[in-house]
């Protein structure tokens, strides 16, 4: 059976370059245009989306992903959720309503700002169906099931949800991680961490930060995500050990 997870996007906020074409100190490297945060999994014919960023529709294409079974949501914030919109297609093409899971806070959020896509109006059919999480749920498709553990880690003023799925842990925004919440994140194959900057900052990890949690969950492989204008691929793939390496857009590995 076919199992690939794929970092869609692993930009910050204003992916990079940003719209004024500023880049900071990256290196001109297709390793350093990064889109917004998103990945993709695919387990058999099973086809999960974890965030609708909105570069979504460039990254389903770039990475030739044809189908869409279901999404799920770290968060609210814009970043995460703005290409939500870009999922219609799917509804056509599978004549259903696309599953979505989240907090409670995040589905409320969504049903707000884009309530289009969950109550029909003004002649426009509902595109999908809204699963508010408990801590552990299950996706499946047939005779394929996705198992998916989740938990609340913070992201500065709000709470995000990390997610630990077939042993694959996915964190893209988060500033800390409780201690209980850490052991959820042990044991793993894959770790995909936020490490947004080199300085401190209140929403996100640092370099400093993640490698400290990494450290202490000793995940077999980690990879850094949601990478700011002031981490070049290169340099920071120079300075980490082997078993942590930044991401790049298109980053996939079979599990």
């Amino acid at each position: 059976m076919k199992r690939k997870f794929t970092i869609l996007g692993c930009g910050s906020s204003l992916g990079s370059p940003w719209i004024t074409n500023y880049n900071g100190n990256l290196k001109k490297s297709i390793k350093n245009i990064r889109t917004r945060c998103c990945a993709h999994i695919q387990k058999g014919n099973l086809s999960v989306c974890i965030d609708t960023s909105p570069d979504i529709k460039y990254q389903f294409l770039k990475n030739k992903i044809k189908n869409l079974d279901s999404i799920i949501y770290t968060h609210e914030h814009a970043d995460q959720t703005a290409g939500i919109f870009e999922m219609r297609p799917f509804y056509w093409k599978n004549k259903s309503r696309i599953p979505i899971y989240g907090s409670q806070k995040t589905i409320k959020a969504l049903k707000k700002s884009y309530g289009f896509c969950f109550t029909e109006a003004q002649g426009y059919k509902p595109i999908m169906t809204a699963n508010v999480i408990s801590k552990n749920f299950s996706i499946r498709k047939k005779n394929i099931k996705l198992n998916v553990k989740s938990f609340q880690v913070s992201h500065g003023l709000i709470k995000s949800t990390g997610y630990v799925i077939d042993k694959i842990g996915y964190i893209s925004d988060c500033n800390k991680v409780s201690s209980k919440n850490l052991e959820h994140l042990k044991n793993l194959n894959f770790l995909v961490l936020d490490c947004l900057k080199i300085d401190k900052h209140p929403s996100h990890l640092n370099l400093d930060e993640a490698l400290n949690l990494i450290n202490i969950t000793k995940p077999k492989k980690a990879i850094l995500t949601n990478l700011h204008t002031d981490l070049d691929y290169f340099k920071l793939k120079k300075r980490l050990p082997k078993n942590i390496i930044p991401a790049y857009d298109g980053l996939s590995f079979n599990y």
